[in-house]
């Protein structure tokens, strides 16, 4: 392996002050990488040593711009095969000059700037050093300045991860002069890397190592060494005195390989992580030069491994970029409610619980002024930056189900980025196919800003996987058999989303090994990647509910391209167009979801950002026993409904017009199908409506014939059946819904809706969201997989209702009557049924986390499977025999309730009789507890924070250690009522209100 260095150390100056130490500086390090690092060195100025007939640095000879110029261009640009490794070291004046734009030079000997002459620029080096085919690139400038070899505009070649290795060390920053170390005849950077470099055992000293020493070194002067590394280690010194020594721990009991998890920001972890070294360097340099990266990429890419494994674990190092071991790095999901999780990001978790609450109580407060109070938490950090790592992204559209709160917390996070200082860097990780979902609103420019600053996560090449599977069984003394590898790689190459699918195999490999050794045949016995996959997916299938099963079934058919006398294959789909009148989208959502996370299929976006899906590899289509067999039953079923939202799709395509809808015999097969297939394959929503647009459209050509033959001769009878009359008229009442989208309430709407129920139509799919149907009579209304989320239906009358899958998500159902209702799986999380009668109700698999039961009337209603966690009730609330209570986790509101720990936050708990109940630590975050009767209570360490406590009786109720943060609509009078009130933690505000001190004693 060919390494030469350039050493240049230049005392001598025409017009500017001559230097002492550069030459010195220079000779020490050619000496030192001569002897231990076996480079070949040219030395500059040369003089010839007389006494011992060698070669050293001129103290007093000059250096020119163009001696220097052909001693650079020579080192990275030879006219024959460049080295392997290159190293350039400069010691000698720096210059910056700033007329207009701000420019970095290495001062040689003739400088004159009064004359425009700077010397070398550093602009010039940035392009030797982007052209130069050298691999290993080291370049050490101990000047003023020279900083400016870091400036990503000026200097830097800034080609990160393209298959180069490189190591940049400057004496100071850009706007900082470099000093010589006090008593010695080194400066001060250059004696901190003659220490580094000078090896103090039999191993490597490499160009990471050497940056560690140079974090831990602490100067007197005010200069701070700053570095950029990027690419693998680069070996620089090393004692050859004696053989190497294996250092390798035998550690084969550990297992290198990761399964389906993902690799996260700790040293084991990272240990583990190959493969992605070019996409790490990478997104060092973007987080080095911006505030913002975007890293998007198809499920099972890697996206949050290398994030985490990489780019936060280096970051953690300080190795690669100057000061990041010192920055604060916090992460997070977005999840149900975004802004609470990125208030909790600031929440210090080694306090104590108390300490916890207030901080958090504080956060909150701030990220509800939005990018504002984000900002202060920003300034108030203790540190030069702080990385808001958002992990998960697509979770604010997942999970975070009001838009309200999604909105928010965009333009909060966003809106922080608008700061002068750089200190806050951003960086979120998405599946690529939730792209198209940032697009649907404005969002404070979101879309605009992931486009500015993506990083795309492709697959890895060969080399890299490669990597992947031999470097980590190295770590653990591992064998892994060379033809083990070509078959994987040829396995897995070319198919999305196939990393984790080849760690599972190779979890599966490690834990059948034999001798120490992953081989072949064991490979082949479990069937290869394939073989885990196929096990693998039959184990998720089982694991689903019976719906979810049947729309499971339904996704992988439709990801089969059925074959014409050729083998059948995958096949991408729309995410869109898989949304039924049976299968909502959010069901839909909520298993490809699922499937993803399972590695089973893959989602990504076409150019245009609309979501697609494919299966993570074409073995589940070709091996998967269960899908084969249902394929072959419903193979020519498929075609026909493949024709039919093909149709569909072209009319969609083509604007919607008429000329491509049905007709004839055509459209009679394709409503023949829709009803004899509605329960198995149900045709997409897009289809649906394409059918209906066509019969629509028959009967508007009929009533058009029938107004073009009023032009007849006086007195002639026109006959128009009464069928035609009832179509028209079902269409104008759907018109009138369209008139009235948006507004909170209308009586025309809840009009027009009745008279649709009473006309048998569907309202299938329905999006009602937020609406005002108070008192709306819809008795056996067809509202499966509506969207009404937040809806008022206060006393509207729903009974026997179709109401599956139906999103009533915090809606208001108070009083509403919903007996013998079918609500199977519907999502009804935080809404109100207070006083609803579900008697005989089918809430089969429905979601009913945190809803509020009190009063209602749920005898004999069916609740098998259902999620009722964390709802409340009170004993007026009528349940079915046997009701496990105790078991689905739901809280009694009554007198002496035990309620000690119960997470209670966002409730409406007003009016709620509450006296003597046992409330120890409970979370009452946010509860409305309006005129509520809490007298003799126990709230000992509850958490108050921003509740609503207007009128509510504290007569008696013990309050020590109760946190009282931002809270609503309390007076000192209600506090001083209560027990230990002087033991509870207030607002610095309200403890002066209550008399104590601003601060509680310590």
């Amino acid at each position: 392996m060919s390494r030469d260095a350039l050493v240049v150390g230049i005392n001598t100056y025409d017009r500017l002050k001559s230097l002492n130490a550069p030459a010195a500086d220079g000779e020490a390090i050619a000496q030192i990488l001569q002897q231990y690092g076996e480079f070949r060195v040219t030395r500059l100025p040369a003089v010839k040593d007389k006494e011992n007939e060698t070669i050293r640095i001129g103290k007093q000879t000059k250096v020119s711009l163009t001696q220097l110029e052909r001693a650079i261009v020579q080192l990275f640009k030879p006219d024959g095969k460049p080295p392997d490794t290159a190293l350039l070291y400069f010691s000698g004046h720096g210059l910056r000059k700033n007329l207009g734009i701000q420019e970095g030079f290495l001062a040689t000997s003739e400088v004159n700037p009064d004359a425009g002459n700077w010397g070398l620029s550093l602009q010039w080096l940035r392009r030797l050093l982007q052209e130069s085919e050298v691999r290993q690139q080291i370049v050490i400038l101990d000047c003023c300045y020279s900083g400016e070899v870091l400036n990503f505009a000026e200097a830097d070649p800034g080609d990160r991860g393209k298959g180069r290795d490189r190591c940049f060390i400057a004496a100071s920053r850009d706007f900082e002069v470099a000093f010589e170390e006090i008593n010695s005849q080194h400066s001060v950077l250059t004696a901190a890397l003659l220490k580094g470099l000078e090896p103090k055992q039999d191993r490597w000293v490499s160009n990471y190592t050497l940056v560690d020493l140079l974090n831990q070194e602490h100067h007197p002067f005010p200069q701070r060494p700053i570095f950029a590394n990027s690419g693998e280690a680069i070996n620089l010194t090393r004692k050859w005195s004696f053989s190497p020594v294996n250092s390798t721990v035998q550690v084969s009991a550990i297992c290198p390989y990761k399964g389906l998890s993902y690799f996260d920001c700790t040293e084991a972890d990272a240990n583990l992580f190959y493969g992605r070294t070019a996409l790490i360097d990478e997104l060092l340099e973007k987080v080095r030069s911006g505030n913002l990266l975007a890293v998007l990429g198809a499920s099972g890419s890697g996206k949050s491994s290398v994030v985490r494994a990489g780019l936060l674990y280096q970051l953690q190092l300080g190795r690669r970029l100057s000061g990041s071991d010192t920055w604060q790095l916090k992460i997070f999901r977005p999840g149900i409610n975004p802004l609470q999780n990125l208030a909790l990001a600031f929440v210090e978790s080694e306090l104590s619980d108390i300490e916890r609450a207030s901080q958090l109580a504080k956060a909150e407060e701030l990220i509800a002024k939005g990018a504002v109070g984000l900002g202060q938490l920003i300034t108030a950090s203790q540190t030069q930056r702080v990385v808001l790592v958002v992990d998960q992204f697509e979770e604010a559209f997942t999970q975070c189900q009001d838009i309200t709160k999604r909105q928010q917390f965009f333009k909060c996070v966003l809106g922080a980025l608008q700061r002068d200082d750089n200190k806050l860097c951003l960086i979120i990780t998405m599946r690529a196919d939730f792209f198209g979902k940032c697009l649907e609103q404005e969002y404070g420019g979101l879309a605009k800003k992931i486009q500015e600053h993506l990083v795309t996560v492709t697959p890895m090449n060969r080399e890299e996987l490669e990597t992947a599977i031999l470097k980590p069984a190295q770590q653990v003394n591992l064998a892994v058999e060379p033809e083990l590898v070509s078959q994987m790689i040829a396995d897995v190459e070319d198919s999305p989303g196939s990393l984790p699918l080849l760690q599972y195999t190779l979890t599966e490999l490690w834990q059948q090994r034999t001798e120490e050794r992953l081989t072949l045949t064991t490979y082949s016995k479990l069937g290869g990647v394939r073989g885990t996959l196929q096990t693998r997916a039959t184990e998720v299938y089982e694991s689903l509910s019976l719906e979810e099963q049947q729309a499971t079934k339904r996704i992988f058919l439709e990801l089969t391209q059925l074959g014409e006398g050729t083998e059948d294959t995958r096949r991408q789909v729309v995410q869109r167009d898989l949304v039924s009148s049976q299968y909502s989208e959010a069901t839909i959502n909520r298993i490809i979801q699922r499937l993803a996370d399972e590695k089973l299929v893959v989602t990504s976006t076409l150019s245009n950002k609309i979501a697609v899906i494919d299966v993570a590899h074409e073995a589940l289509i070709r091996h998967w026993l269960l899908l084969r067999k249902w394929i072959e039953e419903s193979r020519d079923i498929l075609r026909q409904k493949r024709k039919i939202e093909a149709a569909a799709i072209e009319w969609r395509d083509r604007g919607k017009v008429k000329d491509y809808l049905f007709q004839g015999k055509r459209l009679i097969e394709a409503k023949v199908f829709q009803k004899e297939q509605a329960e198995s394959l149900k045709l997409s929503n897009q289809a649906e409506e394409f059918i209906q647009a066509s019969s629509r459209q028959k009967i508007n050509t009929r009533i058009e014939s029938f107004v073009v033959s009023l032009i007849i001769p006086l007195g002639l009878a026109i006959n128009v059946t009464p069928g035609v009359i009832k179509q028209t008229q079902i269409n104008l009442l759907w018109q009138t819904l369209d008139t009235v989208k948006g507004k909170e309430y209308s009586q025309v709407r809840i009009q027009a809706l009745e008279k649709l129920v009473k006309a048998g139509e569907s309202l299938a799919s329905i999006n009602l969201s937020s609406a005002d149907l108070s008192s709306a009579k819809l008795s056996s209304a067809k509202l499966s997989d509506a969207k009404l989320g937040g809806v008022n239906l206060y006393s509207a009358n729903l009974s026997n209702a179709d109401l599956r899958g139906i999103n009533l998500n915090s809606a208001n159902l108070s009083s509403t009557d919903f007996r013998g209702a079918n609500f199977i799986g519907a999502d009804l999380r935080g809404a109100n049924f207070t006083g609803a009668d579900l008697t005989n109700a089918n809430l089969t698999s429905a979601d009913l986390w945190r809803v509020n039961l009190s009063n209602a009337n749920l005898s004999s209603a069916n609740l098998s499977s259902a999620n009722l966690k964390d709802a409340i009730y009170t004993k007026e609330t009528k349940f079915p025999r046997n009701f496990d209570f105790i078991g689905k986790q739901i809280y009694l509101i009554a007198p002496n309730s035990k309620l000690n720990g119960a997470d209670l936050s966002g409730a409406d708990l007003s009016g709620a009789d509450l006296r003597g109940a046992d409330l120890k630590g409970a979370n009452l975050r946010s509860v409305n507890l309006f005129s509520a009767n809490l007298s003799s209570a126990d709230l000992r360490g509850a958490l108050l924070s921003r509740t609503d406590l207007f009128n509510s009786d504290l007569s008696n109720t013990n309050l020590k250690n109760a946190v009282f943060i931002g809270i609503k609509n309390l007076t000192p009078e209600q506090v001083k009522a209560a027990k230990n009130w002087d033991k509870a933690k207030y607002d610095k505000d309200f403890r002066i209100k209550l008399g104590l001190p601003a601060q509680p004693a310590k």
